[in-house]
This record gives structure tokens, C-alpha cells and sequence, in this order.
């Protein structure tokens, strides 16, 4: 394993911003583009809450969240931005998080 590792986390809505419910399959799929990827990855699928103003409307987000570790690679960072756009697309969102942050693993 890689001494350079970092940590990606993204969260996915359980909802479109107009309210209709994002279906299952379509979280499942975006678990499963980055297992295809890396290997690996955690999933929340419930349980983390979100609030955020856009536009003076505050929003409430029902969320999952995807976490994997990987070689700290410009290659592998590139692959996280551009996974996010895909998502942020397809989830019709005006904006998905996606942190990441450097790791040790003893």
C-alpha cells in the first residue's frame, strides 16, 4: 500500500432539489462507478442531513455519502473532480461536496 494516501468523500442526495426522491438504483450505480475504479469504497446510505441557502431558500438534504482511500495521484484526483461533474449532472444538483484530505493508515 502507498505511504501517500487520501481520502475522498462525496455526498449524494437522497433527493432531487425539486423534492422527488433520487431512486436507489441510481445511488448504487454511482457506488458502483467507483468500486469499478478503485477496488473499494464505503457507503453511508442514510443518516447525514444537509442545510444550505441558495438564492435566499433554504434547502434540507436527506444524504448518503461514499468514502474510499486511494494513492494520493493527480490521475486519481482528476478522476474524483471529473466523477463529480458526471454526478452533479445526473443528480441534477447545483452542487455536490466532494472533500478529500491526505491519510496515514497504521
Amino acid at each position: 500500500m502507498s505511504s501517500r494516501l487520501r481520502r475522498f468523500e462525496i455526498l449524494l442526495p437522497r433527493r432531487f432539489n425539486d423534492g422527488r426522491e433520487v431512486p436507489r438504483k441510481s445511488l448504487g450505480l454511482a457506488l458502483d462507478e467507483i468500486v469499478d475504479r478503485f477496488g473499494a469504497a464505503s457507503f453511508e446510505p442514510t443518516g447525514i442531513e444537509g442545510y444550505w441557502r441558495h438564492e435566499g431558500i433554504v434547502f434540507n438534504d436527506s444524504l448518503s455519502k461514499i468514502v474510499i482511500d486511494v494513492e494520493d495521484s493527480d490521475e486519481n484526483r482528476q478522476w474524483m473532480r471529473d466523477y463529480k461533474a458526471r454526478w452533479k449532472e445526473r443528480l441534477e444538483q447545483l452542487e455536490l461536496w466532494l472533500i478529500s484530505y491526505e491519510i496515514d493508515v497504521e
